[in-house]
C-alpha cells in the first residue's frame, strides 16, 4: 500500500469538506443550540407554572379546610356550606378548576381522599395538591395524638444529604455526580452522533463517486484499498478538528465562567480589594464562587474521548464504506443499514443506564464489547473511577474489532465500488468477500 496515494486522498476528503459552508456553521452553531437547549430544560424545570388553579374544599372534619386555605389561600376556598351537588355545578361551570373532598376517615385510614375536576388537571396541580393534603393530614393526626411540639419538629425536619468524594490521598473532595453524569451522557452522545453522522457522510461520498463514476478514474492510479483508508482516516480527521474546536470552545467558556458571573453580580464587588471580602459579598449576592469548581474536568477524560472516537468511527466507518460501495444509491441502503445502526442505537440506548448505573454487570458489559464500548465506555469514565485494566481491555477490543472489521469491509469495497447495474444482496456480499 502506498502511504502518498493515502495522504492524497485523506489530503482530498478532508480539506474539501472541512471548507464547506455546512461543515463551518454546524461547528459554530451546534454548540451554541446545545447551550441553548440546556438552558431551556433548565428553565422549565425551575420556572413556576402561571396558571392559576382554584380547588373548593368540601371538608365534613371540620378540622382540615382552614389548614388547606393557610397553606394557599389563593387556590383553596371554603365550600363545606354549599350542597354537593351546587359544587359539581361550580366545577361544571368553570368557576371552580376542582373540588376536594375530605371525610373523617381519610384522618383515621390511609384510605385516599377525592380530587374532582372537569378535565383542567394535570400532574403538577395534583400533585401540589396531594401534597399540601398529606401535610394538613399529618398535623391534624399528630394534634389527636397530643404530641409535644418538640415531636411535631422532628416529623417537619427534612434532612438532607451532602456527598463527598475520598480521593486516593485521603482528602475528600466536593463530589460532582450531578455534573460528571451529565457531561459523561453528553459526550457518549456526542460519540453516538459522529459514528452515525460521519459515517454516513462517508457512506454518500463513496455512492456519489461510484455513481458518477469518479471511483473509476480514481481506481487507475489508486488502489481500492488506499482509496477505502484514505477516506476512512480523512472523514475521522474531519470529526477530529470539529470536536477538537467544541472541546476548545468549552475549556474557553469554562474559564470565561469566573469573570462573567463575577460581572454579573453587584457593583460593589469591584471596590473591594480583599478575596475574603469578595467571597462574602458573593455569598451575600446569593452567588458562591467556589460553586464553578463543579465545571472542572479531568483532561484524561477528554483523552479517552478522542480515543474511544477514533477508534470507534474507524470500525464504524469501515463497515459504512463497505455498503457505500454495494448499492447504487441511497435508497438501496435500507436492507444493510440494520446491521450497522442495531449496535449504534443499542449503545445509545443503554447510555442511559450506565450514566445512572456504571459499576452494573450491564454496564461494564457494554463499555467493554467492542460494538457499543466507544458510547458507553466514555460514559463509565466520565461518572465514576474504572479500573485501568477495564479501559486497556476495552481498548484493545476496540483495536482488533477494528482490523477485523477492516479486512472484510475491504473485501467488500474492493469488489463493490466496481459493480454497477445490479442490487446487491447479502449473497453477493458474501461472494465478493470470498473472492476478495
Amino acid at each position: 500500500m502506498d502511504f502518498g496515494k493515502v495522504l492524497l486522498v485523506l489530503k482530498r476528503e478532508y480539506l474539501t469538506r472541512v471548507r464547506a459552508k455546512s461543515f463551518i456553521l454546524s461547528t459554530i452553531l451546534t454548540p451554541i443550540a446545545l447551550l441553548g437547549v440546556g438552558a431551556l430544560m433548565v428553565w422549565l424545570m425551575t420556572s413556576e407554572t402561571d396558571t392559576k388553579k382554584s380547588v373548593g374544599v368540601f371538608d365534613e372534619t371540620g378540622v382540615l379546610v382552614e389548614r388547606m386555605i393557610e397553606l394557599n389561600e389563593e387556590r383553596y376556598s371554603n365550600v363545606t356550606a354549599i350542597p354537593i351537588d351546587s359544587v359539581k355545578a361550580m366545577v361544571l361551570r368553570e368557576e371552580l378548576d376542582a373540588y376536594l373532598l375530605l371525610q373523617e376517615k381519610h384522618i383515621e385510614t390511609n384510605e385516599n381522599a377525592e380530587l374532582i375536576y372537569s378535565g383542567s388537571g394535570g400532574l403538577a396541580f395534583t400533585g401540589s395538591v396531594r401534597s399540601d393534603l398529606r401535610e394538613v393530614i399529618q398535623e391534624e393526626r399528630l394534634n389527636r395524638a397530643n404530641v409535644s411540639n418538640e415531636i411535631k419538629e422532628l416529623f417537619e425536619r427534612r434532612p438532607g444529604l451532602d456527598s463527598r468524594k475520598l480521593s486516593a490521598e485521603g482528602e475528600t473532595e466536593d463530589d460532582k455526580a450531578g455534573f460528571l453524569s451529565a457531561l459523561g451522557f453528553v459526550l457518549g452522545l456526542l460519540i453516538f452522533i459522529g459514528l452515525f453522522g460521519y459515517g454516513a457522510i462517508l457512506m454518500r461520498s463513496v455512492i456519489e463517486e461510484k455513481t458518477n463514476r469518479i471511483v473509476e478514474v480514481i481506481t487507475s492510479s489508486v488502489k481500492p484499498m488506499e482509496l477505502l483508508v484514505g477516506k476512512v482516516v480523512g472523514v475521522c480527521l474531519l470529526g477530529f478538528t470539529q470536536f477538537a474546536i467544541w472541546v476548545v470552545m468549552y475549556i474557553g467558556i469554562s474559564i470565561a465562567a469566573v469573570p462573567v458571573a463575577g460581572l454579573l453580580m453587584q457593583d460593589q464587588l469591584t471596590e473591594l480589594a480583599d478575596s475574603q471580602e469578595i467571597n462574602q459579598a458573593a455569598q451575600e449576592a446569593g452567588f458562591d464562587p467556589s460553586s464553578l469548581e463543579v465545571l472542572s474536568v479531568d483532561p484524561m477524560i477528554f483523552v479517552y474521548f478522542f480515543l474511544f472516537f477514533i477508534l470507534g468511527f474507524f470500525m464504524y466507518a469501515a463497515l459504512f464504506a463497505a455498503v457505500g460501495s454495494a448499492v447504487d444509491s441511497e435508497q438501496d441502503t435500507q436492507q444493510f443499514m440494520p446491521i450497522l445502526m442495531i449496535p449504534i442505537m443499542l449503545g445509545y440506548f443503554m447510555n442511559t443506564r450506565v450514566m445512572v448505573d456504571p459499576d452494573s454487570s450491564l454496564s461494564v458489559f457494554a463499555s467493554i464489547f467492542p460494538l457499543t464500548s466507544p458510547i458507553n465506555m466514555i460514559t463509565r469514565i466520565t461518572v465514576t473511577d474504572v479500573p485501568f485494566w477495564e479501559i486497556l481491555a476495552s481498548l484493545v477490543a476496540l483495536v482488533v474489532t477494528f482490523f477485523g472489521v477492516m479486512w472484510l469491509s475491504a473485501k467488500i469495497y474492493r469488489v463493490g465500488i466496481l459493480m454497477y447495474g445490479k442490487k446487491a444482496t447479502w449473497g453477493d456480499l458474501l461472494k465478493w468477500v470470498k473472492q476478495g
